[in-house]
């Protein structure tokens, strides 16, 4: 009878996780209706919705607005807070750390050094206008291969890769300062823009790299939710349970890397949402990594989505930077999870 009792609650519990992640992604629909309707040309959330579902009309001005405006800013912030919401997780999970995320681990300073040395030296590895987007996403990658070194010289464990990813950090965010005490007033001003995050420069361009990009990795990261549940018992218990543990942590920050650079290279730096949507998720549906990914997802989309919508209202017709909202989200958020959780996080 135990056995069964067991089964029937297991069975139970992951129907209501399912039944959570499906509400969430309803929600987020309705949302995006919600944020189509926000701007000068009214439109009701009904007309978005048959705008959207009859497709692309050059001949209507709302259709017009709505595909060629509004939607591939919406679409950017689903994809960017399902991407660092994504990165997030991982991280925590492969660190068995609850404040590992790409911006504690530097790979946002990083990206914030390579959009100011194309800003205000105008050096990077492409030109024309992907000069910024080429060099945050460089930098990026580099950031995450440094960590991955130094981490590998002392041997890849949660406390090196931590360790080396304050380090790296500190060093990028001392570049970016250098390059903005010796820019011009102009160049300081577009740097601190960028660094705010923004998805008003959102194209469907932007929004099909992003696309591929978590197409890619989302799966690689299901595959390895069983191995990374074992990582949460230790590294030794993992290994004995044939978990390889350092491939996995490799493969786990290369990927988070590469979702993060292909994200706020063309948003700029947009925090809190790798460390506040993975908390959220697991509160609500646990910490099993087969929910709690797509789960972070969804919820990470709607946080961004939800921050950029209350940035567009709160003082409209001028619109507050994404990252500036998400940051006035994520703390009262964190003060209130620190007041509240117990000793043990795992």
């Amino acid at each position: 009878m135990d056995v069964i009792s067991a089964r029937d609650g297991y069975i139970d519990r992951t129907h209501s996780r399912i039944l959570i992640i499906g509400f969430s992604v309803a929600f987020l629909i309705l949302l995006t209706g919600m944020a189509a309707t926000l701007g000068s040309y009214p439109i009701s959330v009904l007309d978005v919705y048959t705008i959207i579902l009859t497709g692309p009309d050059g001949a209507s001005e709302a259709g017009t607005i709505i595909w060629d405006y509004r939607l591939p800013r919406i679409l950017m912030g689903i994809l960017a807070g399902a991407a660092l919401g994504l990165a997030g997780a991982v991280m925590q999970g492969i660190l068995r750390n609850p404040l590992a995320s790409p911006f504690t681990l530097g790979i946002a300073s990083a990206a914030s050094f390579g959009a100011s040395l194309a800003i205000v030296l105008g050096a990077g590895v492409v030109a024309g206008g992907s000069l910024i987007v080429g060099n945050a996403f460089l930098f990026t990658l580099i950031a995450a291969a440094l960590v991955y070194g130094l981490a590998r010289y002392k041997g890849v464990t949660p406390e090196t890769m931590i360790m080396a990813g304050i380090a790296i950090m500190y060093l990028f965010s001392a570049l970016t300062s250098f390059l903005q005490y010796i820019g011009s007033s102009e160049d300081v001003h577009a740097v601190v823009f960028w660094m705010f995050g923004s998805l008003g420069r959102s194209t469907w361009e932007t929004v099909t790299v992003a696309a591929v990009l978590i197409g890619c990795t989302f799966p690689l990261f299901l595959i390895s939710a069983r191995s990374l549940n074992t990582l949460a018992a230790g590294d030794e218990a993992a290994t004995s349970l044939g978990v390889p543990v350092e491939r996995l942590r490799i493969g786990g920050m290369a990927g988070a890397s590469l979702l993060t650079a292909g994200v706020i290279c063309f948003t700029g730096t947009i925090g809190f949402i790798g460390l506040v949507a993975p908390h959220i998720t697991r509160m609500v549906i646990g910490g099993d990594h087969r929910f709690l990914l797509p789960g972070t997802a969804v919820v990470g989309a709607l946080v961004l989505l939800g921050a950029d919508s209350i940035g567009r209202t709160i003082m409209a017709p001028q619109i507050l930077p994404v990252g500036i909202m998400t940051a006035f989200l994520g703390v009262p958020f964190f003060i209130l999870l620190f007041l509240r959780r117990g000793r043990n996080y795992w």
